[in-house]
């Protein structure tokens, strides 16, 4: 193993990915990682032939079954794989492969159980390297309603650049969760209501025309949907409390 008794596996949720995934795995490192794991949700590009080419573990979805349970397949899998943490990656290179190792060492040292990585430190910094006005602002009022309805002070909730402990996903039942892109801010309410311990890594923001990003009216129908999650978990934790 290359983290002496710690399994490392990064796994990459894809999606038509063949004109990011050589770059993506290029920059993964080497020392460290024990396994990279890519699930295809039913591309009909050159994905899994490049995914394959390169000597990645492949599991492939015959047909489009969504974001949240593409990743529902990867936690599967990678727990299967015996993964003491596990790194979940984007593989339209919209997140920098190098910063794995500091989200992998972080939780090694058990400063903390589930890493994120941030884009969001200035406006300035997000608009430059061309996240949408209209996402940035959504992605500061949802936030800021996440944070006052868990109790968390995070910078991002919607980030695709994350790390776990085995013991987040086995202590979690991700797999009741949605198989559309609301799944990310489920996985992180479960996570919160459990108590695990979550922190946060600055990353570069990169959008680009061969980045995948979902259109204005996936956004808006995923920030509804990340809203009746927040606002279900607080009704939740207070309907709990008065009950006690």
């Amino acid at each position: 193993m290359s983290n002496g008794n710690c399994k490392v596996i990064v796994v990459l949720p894809a999606y038509n990915a063949e004109k990011t995934l050589r770059r993506v795995v290029a920059e993964i490192a080497k020392e460290g990682i024990d396994e990279v794991l890519l699930v295809d949700d039913g591309s009909n590009d050159q994905t899994v032939a490049i995914a394959q080419e390169l000597g990645l573990f492949v599991h492939r979805h015959e047909q489009n079954r969504g974001y949240g349970a593409n990743q529902k397949t990867c936690y599967t899998l990678a727990l299967e794989h015996g993964a003491d943490i596990v790194v979940m990656l984007h593989p339209d290179y919209q997140y920098d492969p190098k910063l794995i190792g500091h989200f992998v060492r972080v939780i090694q040292d058990g400063m903390f159980d589930l890493m994120l990585g941030s884009r969001i430190r200035s406006h300035k910094e997000a608009l430059a390297g061309g996240m949408p006005l209209y996402k940035y602002l959504g992605n500061r009022a949802l936030t800021l309603l996440e944070n006052l309805l868990s109790g968390q002070n995070l910078s991002e909730w919607h980030t695709g650049m994350r790390a776990y402990r085995r013991e987040v996903l086995s202590g979690i039942d991700f797999m009741s969760n949605s198989d559309d892109f609301v799944f990310d801010t489920q996985i992180l309410f479960q996570a919160v209501a459990k108590g695990f311990r979550i922190g946060e890594i600055a990353v570069p923001v990169r959008y680009f025309p061969e980045a995948s990003s979902i259109n204005f009216m996936r956004s808006v129908t995923y920030g509804l949907g990340t809203v009746l999650v927040a606002c279900n978990y607080f009704f939740r934790r207070m309907f709990r409390g008065v009950g006690k």
